[in-house]
This record gives structure tokens, sequence and C-alpha cells, in this order.
């Protein structure tokens, strides 16, 4: 799926959103429009017509009793004014009510039948809403739905000696099927009419909102596509400054590690053909000295003295050992990138290490007319740090020293403590390092130009086998060298906490 296919499925998903949120809205809307009218109609019509009630006990009950000299009920007397009443007013519905809450009689009600229950109302909203003068809104029973509430007016009547309510449903069973049937009808054009003009605008400016917001969005869509074609330079500008600045750090931030990782692979890669070719070479010296030497002795079994064969197995015996160097270092150096050692690291007296490997090192010194010097402060404290391996960086950086100086040179190890440090530094008086070089020396196969009539020794693994294992002790080589001026390694070991 392309760029342009994923942003407009996006836009699609978010102007659904935006639309059924609309409806949503659109219909709580409506739903709450009609609750809130409907509470207010009602109100309105309890408060204008909250004395019905008081009306028809002041009017009708002046010259004739709602009940008879036998205690019953006037019917004639009722009948007349209810139907009156509900021919005026089709909405209400008109109830002679007890003291206790029974339906003593209305004409909506059917009193023949003996095996019905009287039905009876719930007296205290008729109390609240006679003590408020009719100024409270209140809702009472439906004799004829029990289960509903109604607006009503109410008054207290006491004629001959005898109390009870009159009780005026103002929402009568004819009133809520005349309002049902308007209902649907006016819900259709509510809600068609809200909807459409809802709709019309929020569209608008849904479509202008959704292009604003996914302005941004679109910004690091091209640029991911730009980098995607191989277009490494391409960021997200002002990143910190978008409303997807989260996405668009990490959009850079990803792009910039991409790009580092490309460009440490071409470096490995270059480091990759470089191993080849070195090994190659320093593989193939000693590979054809030793086989060149083993065929003239298998050639000339009989016709070489004992010196000579001597002297042919000793040039056997020191390729193989140049081998055997190389190949240690190879493993020592892979080992050491891959991290798979891990310095044990103890207290111990780096003068004692730094003397055995001074006194080693005297004879092959003597034998290259090389003066070796050992200068050390006193009361040297103790280092923290792993033997060996420090003893294996002070070899390289020997060896590496042996290397480059000339007959009559000099090497000297020097050890310094400094805070909480101790200093160990290899300084020669060879060839120096031209400072073009000087950041390239630590690299695997990497060798300063020896003197153009010294031959150079090794692979080049010495020195940055001893950058890994001084890294692994939070320390760094540092390096000071002029050319023809000599060449000074340093690094520093942590001394023991006292």
């Amino acid at each position: 799926m392309n760029n342009k296919a994923l942003s407009n499925k996006l836009i699609s998903k978010i102007m659904i959103t935006f639309l059924l949120l609309i409806i949503l809205m659109g219909t709580g809307y409506i739903l709450i429009t009609y609750y809130f009218t409907n509470k207010f109609f009602e109100e309105t019509s309890q408060k204008l017509n909250a004395e019905v009630a008081t009306h028809v006990i002041d009017e009708k009950f002046q010259n004739a009793s709602p009940f008879l000299e036998d205690g019953s009920v006037n019917k004639e007397l009722f009948g007349d004014l209810m139907h009156d009443m509900m021919a005026v007013n089709r909405g209400i519905e008109v109830y002679l009510v007890s003291t206790s809450g029974e339906i003593l009689y209305s004409v909506v009600l059917d009193h023949e039948r003996s095996d019905k229950p009287p039905a009876e109302i719930d007296v205290q909203p008729l109390d609240d809403f006679i003590e408020s003068n009719g100024s409270k809104y209140v809702l009472g029973d439906d004799p004829r739905n029990p289960e509903t509430k109604k607006i009503f007016s109410a008054d207290k009547f006491a004629i001959d000696g005898r109390e009870g309510y009159v009780y005026v449903i103002l929402a009568s069973q004819k009133f809520e099927e005349a309002t049902q049937s308007l209902l649907g009808s006016y819900f259709l054009r509510l809600g068609f009419g809200a909807s459409l003009v809802t709709l019309i605008f929020a569209g608008l400016i849904g479509i202008i909102a959704i292009w604003f917001i996914t302005k941004n969005l679109r910004e690091i869509t091209e640029t991911v596509r730009r980098f995607k074609e191989g277009d490494l330079s391409a960021r997200v500008q002002n990143a910190s400054e978008k409303d997807l600045s989260i996405l668009s750090e990490t959009f850079n931030d990803m792009a910039d590690t991409i790009v580092t990782n490309i460009d440490e692979l071409k470096s490995v890669e270059k480091l990759r053909r470089e191993l080849i070719a070195n090994v190659s070479h320093d593989l193939r010296t000693p590979l054809a000295i030793t086989r060149g030497y083993i065929e003239t002795l298998q050639i000339k079994k009989g016709d070489l003295s004992e010196s000579e064969t001597d002297k042919y197995l000793g040039i056997v015996h020191n390729s193989i050992e140049k081998l055997s160097r190389l190949i240690d270092q190879l493993f020592e150096y892979s080992k050491l990138e891959a991290k798979q050692i891990v310095p044990q690291k103890e207290p111990f007296a780096i003068r004692d290490l730094v003397q055995d490997v001074f006194e080693n090192y005297q004879q092959l010194a003597q034998q290259k007319e090389i003066k070796l010097e050992l200068k050390c402060d006193t009361n040297l404290p103790l280092v923290f740090a792993d033997v060996g391996l420090v003893e294996r960086v002070l070899q390289n950086l020997i060896d590496n020293a042996l290397k480059f100086t000339p007959h009559s040179g000099t090497i000297t190890i020097e050890m310094k403590a400094s805070d909480k440090n101790v200093s160990v530094s290899v300084k020669d008086t060879g060839y120096g390092i031209p400072e073009s070089e000087i950041g390239e020396i630590f690299e695997r196969y990497k060798q300063a130009k020896a003197e153009p009539k010294k031959t150079k020794e090794g692979a080049g693994l010495g020195l940055a086998i001893a950058k890994k294992i001084v890294e692994l002790h939070d320390s760094a080589i540092q390096v000071i060298s002029k050319p023809n001026l000599g060449t000074t390694f340093r690094f520093q070991l942590p001394m023991v906490s006292s």
C-alpha cells in the first residue's frame, strides 16, 4: 500500500469518525431538547392551570354538595361538571379523591365493577402542591396508570362535614395519545432539519479542521516517503514545534540512527575488505616461508649439514610462531569486540607488574640496541583492575614502541599518581606519527607509516586490542606524537579506595 492510499485511508477514518460523532451529538441534542422542552411545557401548563381545581370548588360546590345525604357521591353533579370541563378541554381528567387517596368518582373510570378495587393515589404530592399555592412543580399519580407521574391541579374542600380533594390531571390519556401521534413527525422534522444544518456546517468545519490536523501528518508522510526512496537527508523540519512533535522527533531520531548504522556498516565493510587483504598478506608470508623451507628440507634431506638443517628448522619455527601470534591476536580482538571478555578486577601493585614486564623486555631491547628505562613515583598506591589485561596492554604498547624505535633509541616506561588515578606512559624516541594518522592508529589493521627503509611488522592489531582493554576499564589511551620526536601512549587506572 503506498503512502497516498494510506493517507487517504486515514483521512477517511477520521471523517467517518467525525460524521458518527456529529450524528451521535445530534441525536443527543434532539433527545435532550425534547426532554427539557417537555419539562418546560409541563411546568408551564401546571402553573397556568394551577387554580383549575380551586375554581371548580368555588363555582360548583357553592350551590350543590358533592355528596348526597346518604354520603354517596353526587354522580349527577359530578357527571355534568366533569363532562362540561372535559368538553372544553379534552386534555384534562377530573377526579374526586378522599383524604386517604381513594378515588371516589370520575367519569373516566368504571365504578360499576365490584370485582375491581377502587383506584388510589398518593396524596402527599397534592398537599405539597396546595401548600405552595400551585407555584411548585409537582408530579402526581395517574389513577388510570399508577406507574406514571403527571402534572395536575388540586385543591382541598370541606363541605357538610366531609373533606376531600378535587384532583385534575392536566395531561390526560387523550392528551398523551395526541402527543404520541405528533411525536414521530416532530422528531422527523426536528431531526432532519437539525441534522441537515449541523451536517452542512459541521462538515465544512470538519473538512477544514481535518486538513489542518493532518497537515503535519502529510508532511511527515512525505518526509518518510523521501527517506524510503533513498533521500537519507530527509528530516521533518522544526520537529519539536509540530502538532505531532513526538512522532516527528521519533522519526528524525530513527532516521539518524539508520544513517549512523549505514555508515557503520559501510565502515565495517571497508574494514572487512582491509581485513581480508591484510590477513591474507600476513598469513601468506609466514606460510610461504614455512612451505619453502619444508620443501627444501624434503628435497635436500641427505645433502644438508646438521647446522643447515637446524637453521632451516629455526626459520620454520619462527614463521609458525608468527602465525600463531597473529591467530591469537585475531581471536583476542574478536572476543573483545564481541564483549565476550569481562575484566576480573582486583587490587594489585601496578609497580610490581610493570617491573616484571620491564625485565621481560630487557633482552629483546638489547638485541635491537634500544635502551629501556623505567621511572616510577615512590609509594605508588594499588590500582583496581584486571592484572592479565593490563599486562597485555603494556606488552602491546612496548611491542609497538620497539617496532618503530630505531637503533640507539630509548623507550621509557613511567608511572605517576594523580588525583584518584595512576597514570602509565610508554614513551619512545621513534619516528613519530603524522597528525593526520593519529586518529586511525587504533583501527583494526591500521599502522602508522614506518620509516621508508624499515619494514612494518605485524597485522596492526596490537593497538586496537590495547584500546579495547583500556575501554573495558572505563578509561582511554591518550596519544602524544610529533614526526621525528617520538610518541607517548598514556592511560590511567583507578586507585584502590582507602
